[in-house]
């Protein structure tokens, strides 16, 4: 008989994925008309610097009608509100009037700024996104100099497929024949004006979205995104197996050893063997220690989880906000695995204040979160722009962290400090630590922490690429099974660099592993950060202050938060692996 709650989730996953492909909504009589927000507006290169689009001095309504949006849309910086364009459905006409406006010098150098910095719109025309461009400027050579022309779209053409009552696809192109020269800052006289062409289409509207799907990556890409998946698992899988290999040969040797010394008494031990009364010697600072553990569990559910929404197909194209929104609802909903699991960790280390370990495990990655968020708002208001959170949103969230995510993160902590025994250990910890002897510079953890970051971030290294093009760019990325892929492949070679590191530690006689497997775990995200640096200069046209202070400081917090989770991975790799070699041979 299945339990109770998996029939709950199962039917759960079946009501979203029938509100996915429902179309009540989206039914139309002839004439009807169709809703159609203008969203926003902002420069082509710097996606996140966005703002209202009528901040541009276009022909606004009599009254601004704004869209009433849910928590992910505006965490996504939507602002919509009710177009001037009106597109029934299936009338078909020509040259519209929408207004004449007399711009002045004010308005004129707006929209010259704004054709300079490449700006583009977006509206959304019954839920499917419509973008172009505001304008164009053209170079001309005048008395030997080249000066700028600017050129204001002024005619937009929209050709809408439609299937039965059911509207299926929206194109809008401007047409360069209807444009305005503003290059001279005088008033001038603008009439605005727009056609719509009805054509029809055998595309059913459950399908409607799968342009997009198909559009986000070109076919090349697409093979090269496979290439990518081959080439990464062929060296993981080489460099693994030389080091699997490598490591189990030496660990069969050191078996034989250990046992032949533990037939002759008076043999002293060496080696990992050595140290067997200080391996399992709890770290120092347990409370962070617990709390990164706690963390780094809840930041992996919570990923995991959005993979499972992603593959069964919640996040599809333009589902504005919805991966903002189930971040959001995740993080709340399953933060008492972070109390729980980092509880009963400082408890099996010997931890006493629980309360203060719950507060820290509460606020350690939340906090430098909401600092962040905090500096980036006051930029984006500064900007005016919609990337700022308006207060009822903040107060919203703030309210979910105080009245969900921090009670059961109290909740968890106090499951775990109950239910948690203590540690066990294959070996007895002696009293007095044993003294580490000199390291080298290249057994120290920071040239550790750079060999165990390389060789995963080499096998995830193209397709972040990728990614940072669907966050950080204009396309949308769909294909969740090969980015699935790519993340099990992450934590199986973060797990094993962990392991190997772990194990020349011991055998040199270092019997600090908890922290240092933490960090070399960990180290993967510094490599993500990095790249940011060359992703910022080499592969993008990014500029401005605002964008370049969302780019390095929202990466800085997910980097942060990948160093927590992959540290967790590395920690629990190598505990199972110290546990296990110490429990095959004899300790006194």
């Amino acid at each position: 008989m299945k339990p109770k709650w998996l029939t709950h989730f199962g039917i759960a996953v079946f009501v979203i994925s029938f509100a996915l492909v429902s179309s009540d909504d989206h039914v139309y009589k002839d004439g009807q008309g169709v809703p159609f927000y203008a969203n926003k507006v902002g420069p082509y290169a710097n996606p996140s610097e966005t703002y209202q689009y009528y901040s541009l001095p276009f022909c606004p309504p009599e009254h601004l009608e704004f869209k009433n949006e849910d928590i992910g849309e505006v965490l996504e910086g939507d602002r919509m509100v009710k177009a001037r364009y009106e597109l029934n459905f299936r009338e078909d006409f020509k040259n519209k009037p929408l207004c004449k406006k007399t711009l002045s010098d004010d308005d004129i150098r707006e929209f010259q700024d704004a054709i300079e910095q490449d700006y583009y719109f977006e509206m959304y025309y019954d839920d499917l996104p419509v973008w172009g461009f505001i304008g164009e400027m053209d170079k001309r050579i005048e008395n030997g100099e080249e000066t700028s022309i600017y050129f204001l779209f002024t005619h937009l053409q929209f050709t809408i497929s439609y299937n039965g009552n059911q509207i299926i696809e929206i194109v809008v192109v401007a047409d360069p024949l209807k444009r305005k020269d503003i290059t001279k800052e005088e008033p001038v006289e603008v009439e605005f004006t727009y056609s719509a062409k009805w054509i029809t289409t055998d595309i059913h509207f459950e399908s409607r979205m799968d342009k997009y799907s198909r559009h986000s990556f070109l076919p090349q890409h697409l093979e090269i995104h496979w290439f990518s998946i081959i080439n990464s698992c062929v060296t993981v899988f080489l460099l693994t197996g030389f080091l699997a290999t490598i490591l189990l040969r030496m660990l069969k040797n050191d078996f034989v050893k250990y046992t032949r010394e533990d037939e002759e008494d008076d043999q002293e031990d060496t080696g990992w063997k050595l140290i067997h009364g200080d391996v399992f010697r709890f770290p120092r600072r347990v409370n962070v220690f617990s709390s990164i553990i706690g963390i780094g569990t809840h930041l992996l559910v919570i990923i995991l989880c959005i993979f499972f929404l992603a593959l069964v197909g919640v996040f599809y194209p333009y589902n504005r906000g919805a991966m903002y929104k189930a971040s959001v609802v995740l993080y709340a909903v399953t933060s008492g695995i972070s109390g729980y699991v980092g509880a009963s960790w400082y408890k099996k280390l010997g931890g006493e204040n629980w309360v203060w370990n719950v507060m820290l495990t509460a606020t350690l990655f939340a906090g430098p979160f909401f600092l962040m968020f905090c500096f980036l708002n006051s930029v984006a208001l500064s900007y005016d722009s919609t990337a700022a959170l308006p207060f009822g949103t903040i107060f919203l969230m703030l309210l979910i962290w105080s009245l969900v995510a921090f009670p059961l993160t109290v909740v968890g902590g106090i499951a775990g400090k109950n239910i948690a025994g203590p540690f066990t250990a294959p070996c007895r910890t002696s009293k007095v630590p044993r003294e580490i002897p000199p390291l080298p510079w290249y057994r120290q953890a920071p040239a550790q922490m750079i060999m165990a970051g390389f060789l995963p971030f080499s096998a995830i290294y193209i397709e972040l690429y990728y990614i940072f093009t669907s966050v950080w760019g204009h396309k949308s990325y769909t294909i969740y099974s090969i980015l699935f892929i790519v993340f099990i492949i992450l934590m199986i070679v973060t797990s094993f660099i962990t392991i190997a590191l772990t194990y020349f530690q011991l055998a040199i006689e270092d019997h600090e592993w908890w922290w240092r497997s933490i960090f070399s775990g960990g180290s993967t995200g510094l490599f993500i950060f990095g790249y940011c640096f060359y992703y910022y200069l080499a592969r993008s046209d990014m500029s401005g202050f605002m964008q370049t202070a969302f780019f390095f400081g929202y990466m800085f917090v997910i980097c942060y938060g990948f160093f927590l989770m992959l540290g967790s991975i590395g920690f629990y790799s190598s505990l199972m692996f110290v546990k296990h070699i110490y429990k095959a041979i004899k300790c006194d």
